[in-house]
């Protein structure tokens, strides 16, 4: 059975998909280099050197990417320590997609004050939701928002002060 009203879709063109900011690709790109990383071991020169590689490098934050993908590897022992008291398994027994996206959570939350904790929070579950598993951004969140407690105590009362 037809509608007396038209569909509002119908007559307008699709939206063309929001760009990219390169801050958001330079975390896909660190990201999957920290895959690679924790699912072969290989060296963070030869995993940097790959992703320098890859299409779309042109456009991501070149800075961010740095202190992503190097920061994760050097800093991987303290990242998953501080990660620890949140998560239900050993970090390693974790999908290597959600370790990573967590790494990457961790450390912005630890060492990127710029950018505001649920920033942070909310980029992880936009890379788990693009590149994990179904409901594996669900556990991203609430990780991430527990060890922005420990990691970014003053902040996060802070906005909870303002509700």
């Amino acid at each position: 059975m037809s509608s007396a009203f038209p569909d509002k879709h119908d007559d307008q063109p699709a939206k063309p998909a929001k760009p990219k900011s390169a801050r958001r690709r330079a975390r896909e790109l660190a990201l999957q280099g920290l895959y690679e990383w924790l699912v072969s071991g290989t060296d963070a020169g030869v995993i940097d050197a790959h992703m320098r590689e890859q299409e779309g490098f042109d456009k991501a934050d070149r800075a961010h990417f740095d202190a992503l993908l190097h920061g994760c590897i050097t800093q991987a022992v303290d990242l998953d320590a501080a990660l620890t008291k949140f998560v239900d398994r050993k970090t390693t027994e974790l999908s290597p997609v959600e370790h990573a996206v967590l790494m990457i959570g961790a450390y912005e939350l630890k060492h990127c004050l710029d950018i505001p904790y649920k920033v942070a929070i909310n980029e992880a579950v936009e890379l788990a939701k693009s590149f994990g598993g179904t409901d594996g951004h669900k556990y991203v969140n609430g990780v991430l928002d527990k060890t922005a407690g420990d990691l970014r105590p003053l902040e996060v009362q802070a906005s909870h002060k303002g509700r």
